[in-house]
């Protein structure tokens, strides 16, 4: 809108809010998780050493050793046994678990980061909203005082007149009332300015009451410069980061349903083992201590007790309610569209009739103050023309800050503004990659 000093607040806000802070890392923990899931599908590799001194019992059958010499080792003898080597596993992902299970990850990634965008989105939001609140509120400040230095010039004139036997007690009251009601609404507009202070200290990261000496100067409220496009797409609601987060979990719960799945089929897998093993230390590293193995395996689950089936069971039912998740986000996005346009609309229609208003309240107090002074009509009239000036001009600021404020909402129903659909400055969460990935 053009204000300098809300483009401070946001980009403070960006750089220190909480919740925001938050978000992203969940991000991080997000794109971690990812990072997990992918190392799945790579083969693993595992280093072991070990050095033992057994002892084998005489009275329970026991395997022949030969020692190397050739003589047959007695039963219940104590030895050594040095031990290292690798071993190696890699699950062949024939039925396609392990890529579901990364495409799982990184729709949780891509959810957790357009959730991060809400965030984003509703700090934005939050920023804007309390300022245009801060600056209405002086702004009907400024008002009130205006037409409390009005009144009381007024009283001071109705005072003289009747000590000059030119007016009556009756009017002396009404205007002391007069100016004793408009005094009355300073506390309240004082108390809406303070909340607005500190909620916007509060979004900031700091203490409610830090930009109290900021904020302090009276401004106009942000100009608004743009108008929304009479005929809103449908589209536009593709750019929601709720939407987007519900379409990525129903994906994920797609991608765990394929998982599940695979369960019921059976699993192969190459194992590999190579290292050295002796009873003496000095004959370690020869070649008659090496050993190794390699081959194939498969595991077939054969009875589960029904926990397979369960559990896609589960997986379906829970893709079913990411789907109706989704369609709720969609409608619920559109009802905020309509509702932020209708609400926009309507105050744009009110403000420019208030403004006509205002315009013809200025002239009637000029002309009742003129005839009030000739002696032509009674204080009555500049008394009703008075507070019919006041209601109009505090009305005028109230649907002045109501129109920006419908805006902000316009725009936050709109996932960020009509004006950002197809920014190429945009990156979507799902070029997001584990950590020392390209993104």
């Amino acid at each position: 809108m053009g204000d300098p000093v809300l483009d401070s607040l946001v980009e403070r806000a960006l750089r220190a809010n909480l919740d925001l802070q938050l978000a992203e890392a969940r991000v991080r923990e997000a794109r971690a998780r990812r990072g997990t899931a992918a190392a799945s599908q790579w083969p693993s590799l595992d280093a072991r050493a070990s050095v033992a001194r057994e002892r084998d019992s005489q009275n329970a059958p026991n395997p022949v050793l030969v020692q190397p010499d050739g003589q047959v080792e007695p039963p219940g003898q104590s030895e050594n046994l040095f031990q290292a080597g690798f071993d190696a596993r890699w699950e062949l992902d024939l039925f396609g678990g392990r890529r579901r299970a990364i495409e799982a990850a990184q729709a949780d990634l891509e959810a957790v980061a357009y959730d991060r965008d809400a965030v984003l989105l509703t700090l934005l939001a939050e920023v804007s909203r309390n300022y245009i609140e801060l600056r209405g509120a002086q702004e009907q400040a400024r008002i009130a005082r205006e037409n409390l230095a009005a009144q009381q010039d007024m009283l001071t004139l109705v005072r003289a007149r009747y000590a000059g036997g030119m007016g009556t007690d009756l009017d002396v009251a009404r205007a002391e009332a007069q100016v004793q009601q408009t005094a009355s609404q300073l506390p309240a507009l004082d108390t809406s300015y303070k909340k607005a202070v500190h909620r916007l200290g509060i979004l900031l990261g700091q203490p409610p009451g830090a930009l109290a000496g900021e904020l302090g100067a009276d401004r106009p409220a942000p100009v608004i410069s743009i108008q929304p496009p009479l005929g809103l797409p449908s589209d536009l609601l593709r750019q929601r980061p709720d939407i987007r987060s519900a379409e990525r979990r129903l994906a994920a719960a797609s991608a765990r349903l394929g998982v599940a799945t695979t369960d019921l089929y059976p699993k192969f897998s190459l194992l590999g083992a190579v290292g050295l093993a002796s009873v003496a230390a000095g004959d370690f590293f020869n070649g008659a201590s090496t050993l190794w193995s390699i081959g194939p395996a498969m595991t077939w689950p054969i009875f589960q007790g029904g926990r397979i089936v369960a559990t896609i069971k589960v997986r379906d039912a829970q893709q079913q309610e990411a789907l109706i998740e989704y369609r709720r986000a969609i409608l619920s996005g559109i009802e905020d569209v309509e509702n932020a346009v209708a609400a926009y609309q309507h105050e744009q229609a009110q403000r420019t009739m208030v403004i006509k208003a205002v315009a013809s309240e200025q002239r009637a107090v000029g002309y009742a103050r003129q005839r009030y002074r000739g002696g032509l009509t009674d204080f009555r009239d500049v008394l009703d023309a008075q507070r019919s000036l006041y209601f109009s001009q505090s009305e005028l600021a109230r649907h002045e800050t109501a129109v920006s404020l419908d805006l902000v909402a316009l725009y936050k129903a709109l996932g960020g503004g009509w004006n950002a659909v197809g920014r190429p400055d945009r990156e979507p969460p799902h070029a997001l990659g584990s950590e020392g990935e390209a993104k």
